[in-house]
């Protein structure tokens, strides 16, 4: 996909990151994950990004991710696909090329590994990405990767692929200095834990759109949530909000990332056999469980 239709393919509704699941094996189940993605794809979600990060890139084989693009592709009909990418520079170019020869419209360049870098270093890493393919590009600007609205100017002005910038930094301020400098260049995602927690300020500062990790298993509830904020239904938005969202929210805070560790025991629910998740995150104990099937019992598909 030219990287400008992807572009507005981003701003025409909701984004969500299908979980990956996981056979007996530990291996990638492309049976359950295709049977899943296709159920997604039957509600209107603009794109769809595999081997995300609730798709537990960061626990994922560099060449497991191909595959995991090819059976999303397989399944999800004309919604566009975007693969996850990250890691140091060399790694994440070898990821980013795989992910275009397998057939993804884009990738999201998530936050490199571990360390720190200057806005220098950070501007010579995206951009050695954006120019190692010829699909969009969004940087995922959040922990180690914050990119100043001047150095992020500089990739816009070098980079044409560069079509995103995802913010999962909460710092409202810069992001909208971001949009206020960037304006149109960019389509701006709302990438914060549980998006819809802070989806309205968001809104308020320019980002037209965000990834919603529940979508995963009450896809018609996000879409529903999406479409009210929109239409400033904010009192549709709050009965969703303390209904499903804030209960949600207190599951998801019991334990250190069980913001993917939820939505895969929520898709669970659903009846796919997503499988476990990976070390060296943890499942949600018995008593989770119960928690998480009560709140998605009005909901079950």
């Amino acid at each position: 996909m030219d990287p400008q239709h992807l572009k507005t393919s981003l701003g025409s509704g909701l984004l969500s990151f299908p979980v990956t699941p996981f056979g007996a094996d530990g291996a990638f189940n492309r049976a359950v994950y295709e049977d899943h993605v296709g159920w997604l794809s039957s509600f209107p979600a603009a794109t769809l990004f595999a081997a995300g990060g609730t798709g537990e890139f960061f626990s994922l084989k560099p060449s497991e991710i191909p595959e995991i693009v090819q059976a999303a592709k397989a399944s999800a009909g004309d919604v566009p696909i975007v693969s996850g990418c990250g890691y140091g520079t060399e790694i994440a170019v070898e990821i980013a090329q795989s992910a275009e020869a397998a057939g993804a419209d884009g990738i999201l360049l998530i936050p490199h590994y571990l360390i720190d870098a200057p806005q220098d270093g950070l501007y010579a890493h995206v951009k050695k990405v954006c120019d190692s393919v010829g699909i969009g590009v969004m940087v995922y600007n959040r922990d180690n990767s914050i990119l100043q609205p001047a150095t992020l100017a500089r990739l816009c002005d070098d980079c044409p692929n560069l079509i995103g910038f995802k913010d999962g930094s909460g710092d409202i301020g810069l992001v909208r200095q971001v949009t206020a400098k960037m304006g149109d260049r960019l389509m701006y995602l709302g990438g914060m834990p549980t998006a819809e927690l802070f989806a309205e300020a968001y809104l308020g500062a320019g980002f037209t759109t965000y990834s919603s990790a529940v979508f995963n298993f009450v896809p018609g509830l996000a879409i529903e949530f999406y479409d009210a904020l929109r239409a400033g239904h904010r009192t549709r938005c709050e009965e969703i909000l303390n209904g499903f969202f804030y209960p949600f929210m207190e599951i998801r805070n019991r334990s250190k990332g069980y913001a993917v560790s939820a939505i895969k025991a929520g898709v669970r629910l659903q009846g796919f056999d997503a499988g476990p998740v990976r070390s060296p995150l943890t499942d949600l104990n018995e008593e989770e469980m119960g928690m998480m099937a009560d709140l998605i019992a009005p909901y079950k598909r």
